[in-house]
């Protein structure tokens, strides 16, 4: 296989584009996350994709290629029962109530991992939020199993767990368009957690997630339209669930709780948004942020479906 020919493969259009397998996928990501690769031919590839769409064996490969370049990936793994919780879109509209239920979760004895990005423009990440609660950050995948085995929950951020993958995903605005390498560092789940929550903000991605973690073996998924596009159940209105066992993947139903009735309270600035999650914190919460919180606790316990 070469890179080239692999480019010219998704470059060819509209009605000539092909997808690639997943070893194909994963050959020619793997050369291109290299720091010497060919910028070009990087840039060619990424900007193809987007045009083309990618599918599931593709966003496998992907991935696959991204966990070789993750140092000592396979070897270091989460606790058993482990939640990964990946977190690349920030909050701009709420404060994190899936951040507040995780934290619970933790408490009950879950252990969770956390990884994204520590700054986003416009927006309040995960990671500004779980510091100013004492939650630790760690550099190497060894530090993050020590505090997650003392601590019950850890944050990483792309750029230790991967500094190949993170440089792609930071090239969103030098392309001026968001790349797959977005979608590739929600799937990558370091440490191998048993089970991963996962929002998505494009409806496709549904399916396509869910069957690219089949194709990876993860042993249990949640994927969902998110909040603001992190890992954050709606009160209501929730659209597409998928549940992913192993190698069966289903659709989650939600019985009605009422909370289209519960008066949404926008944020003002961003500086409300740790405010509420603070508030959040001390039990002070709203009928709309109750019913999140528990929903996505309902998610974390493994208590899937018809989830209230």
């Amino acid at each position: 296989m070469e890179v080239a020919s692999l480019i010219k493969r998704v470059a060819r259009g509209k009605h000539g584009s092909e997808h690639l397998s997943q070893d194909e996928a994963r050959f020619v990501f793997s050369q291109l996350l290299n720091p010497q690769a060919d910028e070009l031919q990087l840039g060619a590839f990424l900007i193809a994709q987007r045009m083309k769409g990618e599918v599931s064996e593709e966003l496998a490969g992907f991935v696959q290629a991204a966990r070789e370049h993750i140092s000592h990936f396979d070897v270091i793994k989460a606790p058993e029962g482990a939640v990964d919780l990946p977190c690349y879109a920030g909050k701009r509209r709420a404060a994190h109530a899936y951040l507040i239920a995780a934290l619970e979760a933790r408490d009950k004895g879950i252990p969770i991992f956390v990884h994204g990005v520590s700054h986003i423009a416009g927006r309040v990440t995960a990671w500004q939020v779980l510091q100013t609660v004492g939650i630790k950050a760690a550099t190497t995948l060894s530090e993050a199993k020590n505090i997650m085995d003392e601590h019950g929950m850890v944050y990483m951020d792309l750029k230790d767990i991967c500094p190949d993958l993170s440089r792609i995903y930071h090239l969103r605005d030098r392309l001026g368009v968001r790349s797959f390498a977005n979608t590739v560092a929600r799937l990558l789940n370091p440490m191998q957690c048993d089970k991963q929550l996962n929002g998505f903000f494009h409806t496709p991605y549904a399916d396509y997630m869910a069957q690219a973690n089949v194709l990876l073996g993860q042993k249990e998924s949640l994927i969902f339209m998110g909040a603001e596009g992190d890992p954050e159940l709606y009160a209501d209105r929730q659209k597409v669930v998928n549940k992913q066992v192993g190698d069966k993947v289903e659709q989650v139903k939600f019985e009605d709780c009422g909370c289209e009735n519960y008066p949404k309270q926008p944020v003002d600035n961003l500086q409300q948004i740790y405010d509420d999650f603070q508030r959040m914190l001390m039990g002070d919460r709203t009928a709309r942020e109750q019913a999140t919180i528990k929903r996505i606790n309902k998610a974390l316990e493994n208590k899937l479906v018809n989830i209230t």
